[in-house]
């Protein structure tokens, strides 16, 4: 037999027990349209409390956008960078608010690497699990921090 053909035979042999010991999938949990958009209207509530308006996304684990709102009276830049702090937020499953406290604080690689470094992202979790994420962007950073933050905290639970 070539060494060819005894590579093939050994990995072709070796399979079944492969699959057997290793999964190649594991189950996992999707954020909804309807807790994207719950999430959304939370954000707005808090947006309007505030007198702030904002442009807000929501997006999945792998940073897809499932809902988006910008307020009336938002700066138009605001819609890029909500969907661009939600999409940090989902990348790192972190606040964004870190990844502007690590550049803040001179790791400037975070800054070149297409990551929206600013505050007002956040993960979204249910049950501990992540979900997806909010992204925040209107007048005023504190503002778009804290209510990023309100809505991740109470994300799942019943108002």
């Amino acid at each position: 037999m070539r060494p060819t053909m005894a590579v093939l035979a050994l990995v072709a042999s070796a399979a079944p027990a492969m699959a057997q010991s290793t999964s190649y999938t594991r189950p996992t949990v999707a954020l909804t349209q309807a807790g994207a958009e719950a999430a959304l209207r939370n954000a707005e509530r808090l947006a309007s409390e505030s007198g702030d308006p904002a442009a807000i996304a929501i997006v999945n684990t792998d940073g897809r956008l499932l809902a988006f709102l910008s307020m009336d009276g938002v700066r138009p830049g605001s819609a890029d960078l909500a969907i661009g702090k939600a999409r940090a937020a989902a990348m790192m499953q972190r606040p964004t608010e870190e990844l502007e406290a690590n550049v803040a604080s001179g790791r400037v690689a975070l800054a070149t690497s297409g990551l929206t470094a600013l505050r007002g992202g956040a993960p979204l979790k249910v049950n501990g699990v992540f979900v997806g994420a909010i992204g925040v962007a209107g007048t005023r950073k504190e503002d778009d921090a804290k209510t990023a933050a309100t809505v991740s905290a109470n994300f799942g639970t019943t108002p």
